[in-house]
C-alpha cells in the first residue's frame, strides 16, 4: 500500500510539474536507480518473469525494486524501508505456544499409566494371570488400576482353588479306580471281569476327559495341531465309546474324505461326546456318520431339541441321561479350533454338523 500511495503521488507531481519530486522519494526511504545498466538487467530479470509492463515489484539482488512504466515515464525504484517485524504477535505467539505444548506433555504423561493398564488388560485377556498393575498415585487412573488389579487377584485366587479342588478330587478318585482293578482281577468269571475292566476304564478315561476340560475351560490349553483324516478321527472316537459291537449302533458313510489340522484327543473326545449323545437320545437302531465336503455329519432320529441350541453350550445343563456336559465340552473344544457346530432337524432327523 505504501509503495502504490508512492506511486500515486509521483504520478500527480509530474503531471502537474513535469518533474520527478527525488526530495519526496528520499523523505520515503525510497532511491531513484539511475544506471542504465542496472536498469537493464532489472528489466531483463522481471521479464524473465513475466511480470507486468505497467507496474510490477519484485526482489533482485536482496533488493526490492519497483517498476513504474506509464504513458509520461519510465521509474525504478529501489525501497530501502524494511518490513517490521511484529514483536509483539511473536511473543503472544511463543508463550500461547509453548503453554500448549506443556499442556500436550503434561496430557501425555497423565494418560501414560492408562496405556499401561490398556496393555495389562489385553494380556489378563490372553490368559496371563501373572500381571501386577498397582499403582501409588492418587488420581482416577490408579484407582482404576487398584480396582482392576484387586479384581485379578481375587480371579487368580478363585481358579487356583478351583483347579486344587479339581485336581484333588481327580486324584482322590484315582485310588479307589486302581483298586477296583485290583478286586477285578480276582473275579473267576471271565465275563464279568472284562465287564469290570471295562467299567474301570471308562471311568479313568472321565477323570482323564475332565483334566482336559478343567486345562481347556482354565485357558491353560496348548493345541498339538496336525493333519488327520476324518475317518481315522470318527474311528477312534468310536473305540472311546467302548460299547460292544459298534458296528450295530454306528454306520460310517466316508462319500469324501478329508484332512483336518486339529489336536487328536481334543478332537476325538468332540466326535465322541456327540456320537454318545446320538444313542442316547436316539429312536433308530442306528446313527449315521457321514463325511463329505469338509464337513462331518452326525444324524439320529428322535425328537428334536426342545430348546434353543445356545441353551445346551451351558455347563450343567439339565439333562435326564447325563451331567449336562457334553455340548459345553463339544463346544469350548471346536471354539479353539476356531470350527463350527450347526444343528438342525428335519424329516424326523436330528443332524448335527462339524464344518
Amino acid at each position: 500500500m505504501h509503495e502504490r500511495l508512492v506511486t500515486h503521488y509521483l504520478y500527480n507531481y509530474y503531471l502537474v510539474y513535469g518533474k520527478i519530486d527525488e526530495a519526496y522519494l528520499e523523505s520515503q526511504n525510497f532511491s531513484l536507480i539511475k544506471d542504465k545498466a542496472h536498469k537493464i538487467q532489472i528489466e531483463h530479470h522481471f521479464k524473465e518473469k513475466n511480470k507486468p509492463d505497467t507496474y510490477a515489484v519484485d526482489t533482485f539482488k536482496l533488493q526490492r525494486i519497483i517498476l513504474i512504466n506509464n504513458d509520461r515515464f519510465q521509474l525504478f525504484l529501489q525501497n530501502k524501508n524494511k518490513q517490521k517485524i511484529p514483536f509483539r504477535r511473536i511473543i503472544v505467539f511463543s508463550i500461547v505456544f509453548l503453554l500448549i505444548l506443556m499442556l500436550y506433555f503434561w496430557v501425555i504423561r497423565s494418560l501414560k499409566p492408562l496405556s499401561t493398564l490398556k496393555k495389562q488388560i489385553k494380556t489378563f485377556s490372553e490368559g496371563n494371570l501373572d500381571i501386577n498393575c498397582a499403582s501409588d498415585k492418587k488420581d482416577e487412573i490408579a484407582e482404576v488400576a487398584n480396582e482392576f488389579n484387586h479384581a485379578v487377584s481375587m480371579i487368580r485366587e478363585l481358579l487356583q482353588s478351583r483347579q486344587l479342588f479339581l485336581r484333588a478330587i481327580m486324584h482322590e478318585l484315582k485310588t479307589p479306580i486302581g483298586k477296583g482293578r485290583l478286586v477285578a482281577e480276582m473275579v473267576p468269571d471271565e465275563k464279568n471281569k472284562a465287564r469290570l475292566h471295562s467299567i474301570f476304564e471308562r471311568l479313568n478315561l472321565l477323570i482323564d476327559e475332565f483334566a482336559k476340560i478343567e486345562k481347556i475351560t482354565s485357558k491353560n490349553f496348548e493345541l498339538n495341531t496336525k493333519p488327520y483324516k476324518m475317518s481315522d478321527l470318527v474311528e477312534a472316537s468310536i473305540d472311546l465309546l467302548m460299547v460292544e459291537d459298534p458296528k450295530k449302533l454306528i454306520e460310517l458313510q466316508v462319500i469324501n474324505d478329508y484332512s483336518s489340522d486339529v489336536d487328536f484327543e481334543l478332537f476325538t473326545l468332540v466326535i465322541k461326546n456327540l456320537l454318545d449323545n446320538a444313542i442316547k437320545y436316539k429312536s433308530d437302531s442306528k446313527i449315521i456318520v457321514q463325511i463329505n465336503n469338509k464337513k462331518l455329519a452326525i444324524v439320529n432320529k428322535g425328537s428334536a431339541l426342545k430348546e434353543p441350541m445356545e441353551n445346551y453350550y451351558e455347563p450343567f445343563h439339565t439333562s435326564k441321561q447325563g451331567l449336562g456336559l457334553g455340548l459345553y465340552i463339544v463346544k469350548s473344544i471346536l471354539d479353539i479350533h476356531q470350527k463350527e457346530l450347526v444343528y438342525r432337524y428335519e424329516e424326523g432327523e436330528n443332524i448335527f454338523v462339524i464344518q
